[in-house]
Protein backbone atom coordinates (compact mmCIF):
# COMPACT_ATOMS: atom_id res chain seq x y z
CA UNK A 1 0.00 0.00 0.00
CA UNK A 2 3.07 2.48 0.95
CA UNK A 3 4.44 1.67 -2.71
CA UNK A 4 1.44 2.56 -4.19
CA UNK A 5 0.90 5.46 -2.85
CA UNK A 6 4.41 6.81 -3.37
CA UNK A 7 3.61 6.09 -7.08
CA UNK A 8 0.76 8.06 -7.49
CA UNK A 9 2.66 10.72 -5.32
CA UNK A 10 5.89 10.75 -7.44
CA UNK A 11 3.47 10.48 -10.59
CA UNK A 12 1.63 13.97 -9.65
CA UNK A 13 4.81 15.79 -8.31
CA UNK A 14 6.24 15.01 -11.82
CA UNK A 15 2.98 15.98 -13.59
CA UNK A 16 2.76 19.06 -11.46
CA UNK A 17 6.06 20.09 -11.98
CA UNK A 18 6.16 19.42 -15.57
CA UNK A 19 3.38 21.61 -15.73
CA UNK A 20 5.47 24.16 -13.81
CA UNK A 21 8.13 24.27 -15.83
CA UNK A 22 6.59 25.39 -19.10
CA UNK A 23 6.53 28.65 -17.16
CA UNK A 24 9.70 29.74 -17.45
CA UNK A 25 9.26 33.39 -17.83
CA UNK A 26 7.29 33.52 -14.07
CA UNK A 27 9.14 33.79 -11.02
CA UNK A 28 10.13 31.17 -8.14
CA UNK A 29 6.93 32.60 -6.33
CA UNK A 30 4.61 32.81 -9.14
CA UNK A 31 5.56 28.95 -9.89
CA UNK A 32 4.75 27.91 -6.48
CA UNK A 33 1.85 29.50 -6.05
CA UNK A 34 0.86 28.05 -9.32
CA UNK A 35 1.27 24.45 -8.25
CA UNK A 36 -1.31 23.01 -5.91
CA UNK A 37 1.05 20.44 -3.94
CA UNK A 38 3.53 24.00 -2.66
CA UNK A 39 0.09 25.22 -1.13
CA UNK A 40 1.77 24.94 2.25
CA UNK A 41 4.77 26.33 1.18
CA UNK A 42 3.51 29.32 -0.31
CA UNK A 43 1.22 29.63 3.13
CA UNK A 44 4.86 29.55 5.47
CA UNK A 45 6.50 31.93 2.91
CA UNK A 46 3.44 34.63 3.45
CA UNK A 47 3.58 33.81 6.73
CA UNK A 48 7.23 34.68 7.40
CA UNK A 49 7.11 37.35 5.06
CA UNK A 50 9.57 36.17 2.27
CA UNK A 51 7.57 36.18 -0.62
CA UNK A 52 8.88 39.93 -1.76
CA UNK A 53 12.36 38.38 -1.51
CA UNK A 54 11.98 35.26 -3.15
CA UNK A 55 10.00 37.78 -5.75
CA UNK A 56 13.42 39.20 -6.05
CA UNK A 57 16.13 39.42 -9.07
CA UNK A 58 18.30 36.51 -7.43
CA UNK A 59 19.14 34.47 -8.91
CA UNK A 60 18.20 31.72 -6.09
CA UNK A 61 17.93 28.21 -5.64
CA UNK A 62 14.88 26.59 -3.92
CA UNK A 63 14.86 22.97 -2.44
CA UNK A 64 10.42 23.35 -2.64
CA UNK A 65 9.37 20.45 -0.05
CA UNK A 66 5.95 19.38 -1.24
CA UNK A 67 2.99 19.36 0.40
CA UNK A 68 3.09 15.63 2.07
CA UNK A 69 6.13 16.65 3.07
CA UNK A 70 5.51 19.56 5.65
CA UNK A 71 2.47 16.57 6.76
CA UNK A 72 4.95 14.89 8.36
CA UNK A 73 5.60 17.56 10.73
CA UNK A 74 3.49 17.73 13.60
CA UNK A 75 0.41 19.34 13.12
CA UNK A 76 0.51 21.53 16.25
CA UNK A 77 4.48 22.36 15.34
CA UNK A 78 3.54 23.47 12.25
CA UNK A 79 0.22 25.50 13.42
CA UNK A 80 2.62 26.79 15.93
CA UNK A 81 5.37 27.72 13.53
CA UNK A 82 2.80 29.66 10.89
CA UNK A 83 1.88 31.71 14.37
CA UNK A 84 3.16 35.74 14.05
CA UNK A 85 5.13 35.36 16.85
CA UNK A 86 7.25 32.49 15.17
CA UNK A 87 7.86 34.55 12.21
CA UNK A 88 12.07 34.84 12.77
CA UNK A 89 11.85 31.06 13.43
CA UNK A 90 9.88 30.08 10.66
CA UNK A 91 11.92 32.28 8.28
CA UNK A 92 14.82 30.61 9.51
CA UNK A 93 13.49 26.89 8.30
CA UNK A 94 12.64 28.31 4.86
CA UNK A 95 15.63 30.10 4.13
CA UNK A 96 17.20 27.10 5.44
CA UNK A 97 15.67 25.95 2.11
CA UNK A 98 17.13 28.10 -0.42
CA UNK A 99 21.04 28.96 -1.98
CA UNK A 100 22.09 31.60 -3.28
CA UNK A 101 22.77 31.43 -6.86
CA UNK A 102 21.45 29.25 -9.97
CA UNK A 103 22.22 26.06 -9.19
CA UNK A 104 20.88 23.16 -11.75
CA UNK A 105 21.08 19.46 -11.64
CA UNK A 106 23.76 19.38 -14.00
CA UNK A 107 25.51 21.83 -11.07
CA UNK A 108 24.50 19.96 -8.54
CA UNK A 109 26.16 16.73 -9.89
CA UNK A 110 29.42 17.99 -11.25
CA UNK A 111 29.74 19.06 -7.57
CA UNK A 112 29.02 15.70 -6.17
CA UNK A 113 31.68 14.21 -8.74
CA UNK A 114 34.02 16.70 -7.63
CA UNK A 115 33.44 16.32 -3.79
CA UNK A 116 33.29 12.42 -4.38
CA UNK A 117 29.46 12.31 -3.95
CA UNK A 118 28.74 15.06 -1.44
CA UNK A 119 28.89 18.73 -1.32
CA UNK A 120 28.02 21.22 1.49
CA UNK A 121 25.52 24.16 0.34
CA UNK A 122 25.52 27.33 2.48
CA UNK A 123 22.33 28.32 2.92
CA UNK A 124 20.57 31.71 2.77
CA UNK A 125 20.05 31.24 6.88
CA UNK A 126 23.94 30.59 7.03
CA UNK A 127 23.74 27.23 7.69
CA UNK A 128 24.77 24.01 6.39
CA UNK A 129 23.05 21.44 3.93
CA UNK A 130 24.83 18.55 2.60
CA UNK A 131 23.59 17.17 -1.18
CA UNK A 132 24.79 13.86 -1.51
CA UNK A 133 24.37 10.48 -3.78
CA UNK A 134 22.52 8.02 -1.68
CA UNK A 135 20.42 4.47 -3.02
CA UNK A 136 20.27 6.07 -6.34
CA UNK A 137 19.48 9.31 -6.39
CA UNK A 138 20.45 12.58 -4.75
CA UNK A 139 19.70 13.49 -1.19
CA UNK A 140 19.62 16.78 1.02
CA UNK A 141 21.24 16.18 4.38
CA UNK A 142 20.32 18.59 6.99
CA UNK A 143 21.71 19.52 10.39
CA UNK A 144 20.43 17.52 11.87
CA UNK A 145 21.18 14.14 10.39
CA UNK A 146 17.58 13.65 8.48
CA UNK A 147 17.22 12.88 4.81
CA UNK A 148 15.17 14.78 2.07
CA UNK A 149 15.46 13.11 -1.69
CA UNK A 150 15.27 15.84 -4.29
CA UNK A 151 12.38 14.42 -6.52
CA UNK A 152 12.65 16.82 -9.09
CA UNK A 153 15.23 19.08 -10.22
CA UNK A 154 15.06 22.16 -12.91
CA UNK A 155 12.25 23.78 -12.13
CA UNK A 156 13.55 27.27 -14.13
CA UNK A 157 11.89 30.22 -12.98
CA UNK A 158 12.73 33.98 -14.36
CA UNK A 159 14.73 34.91 -11.20
CA UNK A 160 16.31 31.18 -10.56
CA UNK A 161 15.81 27.26 -10.15
CA UNK A 162 12.95 25.17 -7.96
CA UNK A 163 14.18 21.53 -7.19
CA UNK A 164 11.26 19.54 -5.37
CA UNK A 165 11.94 17.78 -2.59
CA UNK A 166 9.91 15.36 -0.69
CA UNK A 167 10.62 16.22 2.92
CA UNK A 168 10.93 19.41 4.94
CA UNK A 169 14.95 20.06 6.10
CA UNK A 170 15.51 21.35 9.48
CA UNK A 171 18.48 23.76 10.54
CA UNK A 172 19.62 23.20 14.29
Amino acid sequence: MKKIAFVLTTISILFLATRATAQKSQDIVDIAVSVDDFSTLVTALKAADLVGALKGDGPFTVFAPVNSGFAKIDSNTLNTLLQPENKEKLSAILTYHVVSGKLAASDVVAALKAGKGKVELTTLNGAKLTAMNKDGGIFLKDANGNYSKIAKTDVMASNGVIHIIEDVVMPK
